[in-house]
């Protein structure tokens, strides 16, 4: 079978857990691509499978430490965590880099590639780029997060020599790169002025929904049974998130603004899921909010059909000022209306269909959400409204179209 070309696709996550990388490979195979990806292997799941005509091979997980600082107050304490937390990220990320370097050389001989596809993080990746390269291959450099801004955000606001590495990781990663992928136009601003990319080599592919995947449902008879306002998160718990900020909103919500008609339902995990649930228990909130964890799509479909209102607590920050969400137009494609502090990207992708909150205000968030609780007719438009952006700009096959003018772009024309 002829082929518009063969890509290996390099992802330190589980396949195909990771929503943007599986639209991405299945676009690419629907377009005439052969398509191989590399990835993490996730608990049940075979080293070796087929997905929707995707080849894919597993490596064994490592997790090295404990990724978060925890509750504690104890400054000797946070630092030994902070040194563990970088050190860990960094043992985890050159195993997958080495092991998937080893893990090519397999692929290359069993079913051969045009290019490599490396999505970060870690950014560390382009070194397999670099070899094939050598070898006439081309490398495709898929920017999903700023790791200097995410280091800022996470471990230090000190501009440290961590951070100066992960520049430079990321300046090289985008040097020896033949195409760049950005998320939205804050990246590619970013990888023009200080990764120096050329404008021409760098194609903006947002992260939207799948409409086909994305649907309402019957509502959760459990959840809809409790006669109370629902509210709904979707996405990654990490400390990055804001799920903490969103917490410390509820506790606001139940003891000083006097609000108890309301459930909370969190659906995803992340490193920060068991403090955060430590935290319920000290907020005194655990009466009113569910942890659900990694739960499949039928289930996150049935309890955000059940959601009343969709919350995004990610809080400013270097990186997540700059980041565009999924779950952003997850909510607006499943008609939500959305509370969330007003962010560049988050505003830019919501737009009217959301309540904007002064940023890092957790009282002012748990406002907003009295104000959406006690409207229901704007929540039906705000809803509509959202429905309508996402259906005419922001969905998947709208979004997805520069994905494939990259790979033409770098297969065709060169």
């Amino acid at each position: 079978m002829g082929y518009a070309g063969k890509t290996l696709m390099l992802v330190e996550q589980e396949f195909p857990r990771d929503r943007r990388v599986f639209q991405e490979a299945r676009t690419l195979a629907e377009n005439g691509y052969k398509v191989i990806v590399a990835a993490l292997r996730g608990k049940n799941q075979k080293w070796r499978s087929i997905i929707e005509g995707i080849s894919v091979y597993r490596l064994p997980k490592i997790s090295v430490f404990k990724k978060t600082k925890g509750l504690t107050q104890n400054k000797g304490f946070l630092w030994l965590e902070f040194f563990k937390g970088i050190f860990g990220y960094i043992c985890e990320y050159f195993y997958f880099t080495i092991a998937c370097f080893f893990l090519s050389l397999i692929i290359l001989l069993k079913e051969g590639f045009d290019l490599i596809h490396a999505h970060n993080p870690p950014d560390t990746l382009f070194t397999i780029g670099l070899f094939y390269k050598l070898l006439g291959k081309k490398f495709i450099f898929d920017h999903h997060d700023l790791s200097p801004e995410l280091f800022l955000s996470r471990f230090s606001s000190r501009k440290s020599i961590i951070y100066k590495g992960l520049v430079l990781t990321e300046r090289l990663s985008c040097k020896v790169a033949d195409r760049v992928i950005a998320t939205n136009e804050s990246y590619k601003e970013i990888e023009i002025k200080r990764d120096r990319v050329n404008l021409q080599d760098i194609f903006v592919v947002r992260n939207g929904p799948d409409l086909g995947r994305l649907r309402l449902v019957e509502p959760d008879v459990k959840l809809k049974g409790m006669s109370k306002i629902i509210l709904g998160y979707v996405g990654e718990i990490n400390p990055q998130d804001g799920v903490d900020y969103l917490l410390r909103s509820i506790r606001q919500l139940v003891f000083d603004l006097k609000r108890t008609d309301f459930y909370c339902v969190v659906i995803g995990t992340g490193d920060a899921l068991p403090d955060l649930e430590k935290m319920t228990r000290k907020l005194e909130i655990k009466d009113y909010v569910w942890f659900t964890g990694y739960i499949p799509d039928n289930d996150m479909m049935r309890y955000l059909s059940t959601a009343d209102i969709c919350v995004d607590p990610d809080p400013s920050s270097p990186l997540n000022d700059r980041s565009t969400w999924i779950k952003i137009m997850e909510y607006m494609a499943l008609k939500k209306p959305i509370i969330a502090f007003d962010l560049k990207e988050t505003r830019f992708s919501a737009q009217d269909s959301a309540i904007y909150v002064r940023p890092n205000d957790e009282l002012e968030f748990a406002k907003a959400i009295i104000a959406l609780m006690d409207n229901p007719e704007l929540r039906t438009r705000l809803g509509e409204i959202g429905r309508k952006r996402v259906e005419e700009e922001l969905a998947w096959k709208h979004t997805s179209k520069n994905l494939i003018k990259a790979y033409k772009d770098l297969l065709e024309r060169n």
